[in-house]
């Protein structure tokens, strides 16, 4: 098993392309996971949603020491209500185990690991109509930035803003909500309104098709994107040793 080493000043960033049309072991998700993987009707969208878990597992479990199916979840509670149904975390898990955030969107996964609380998110680029449906959820500057771009590349702005909102949020363990437009994460700068207090957000690049962010609390993290390969979710795989799959050039501050 591989081992994984994560230090406290450290992010590290994980994204996969699965493989397409091969089967994915069930054994190491749980009964919940499996029962959620039947719900989907669409295969691709099935055997992402699997692949996107067992690349979790396989990952917290090389940090942990741990095989892949032995990871147990729980959900921790909710800021705004105290429900049960915050953000998800380890059970079980004594003092300095990781957080993590996972992301899957368009045959495209992001996972994120961090000593503090973390949110990621990953975005397909949406279609100009969808921009124009979804326009209301941004903040009213957030908005106007969007309105400033030319037409052909709303799009990719959209989803950079929204990768960016929803990372933070369910770091947060607020999640998407009505909400969303009250949340400014567009561009900083001397006229524009304030960000969330005491958390970072970076943008990370992550091909053409999509958008993604990270969002961390405290300062900005040291933080390494890593290329999971698609052979590391099927049966047999394993996760590459951390800096072999570095990436560092694909961060930036938002």
């Amino acid at each position: 098993m591989t081992r994984l080493v994560l230090d406290a000043d450290q992010l590290d960033l994980w994204l996969l392309t699965p493989p397409e049309r091969s089967s994915l072991p069930l054994d190491e998700l749980d009964e919940s996971e499996r029962r959620r993987a039947k719900t989907f009707r669409r295969p691709a969208d099935r055997a992402l949603y699997i692949a996107a878990h067992i690349a979790l597992r396989r990952l917290l479990g090389a940090y942990l020491r741990l095989p892949a199916a032995d990871v147990r979840f729980r959900r921790a509670d909710c800021p705004r209500c105290g429900g049960p149904h915050g953000r998800p975390v380890l059970s079980d898990a004594g003092p300095g185990a990781p957080h993590f955030s996972l992301s899957h969107s368009r045959g495209a996964v992001l996972v994120g690991v961090a000593r503090t609380p973390v949110g990621v998110d990953i975005e397909g680029l949406p279609r100009p109509e969808r921009v124009e449906v979804c326009r209301s959820a941004l903040h009213p500057q957030e908005r106007r930035e969007l309105d400033d771009v030319p037409a052909s590349d709303r799009p990719a702005c959209f989803a950079r803003l929204w990768a960016r909102k929803e990372a933070y949020l369910k770091g947060t363990g607020v999640g998407v909500g009505g909400w969303t437009s009250e949340v400014y994460l567009g561009d900083e700068g001397p006229d524009a309104p304030p960000r969330p207090p005491g958390w970072s957000v970076l943008d990370v690049r992550c091909g053409p098709d999509h958008a993604a962010a990270a969002a961390i609390r405290g300062p900005a993290p040291r933080a390494t994107v890593h290329r999971l390969p698609a052979e590391a979710v099927l049966a047999g795989g394993r996760i590459p040793d951390s800096r072999t799959a570095a990436v560092r050039t694909s961060l930036s501050r938002s």
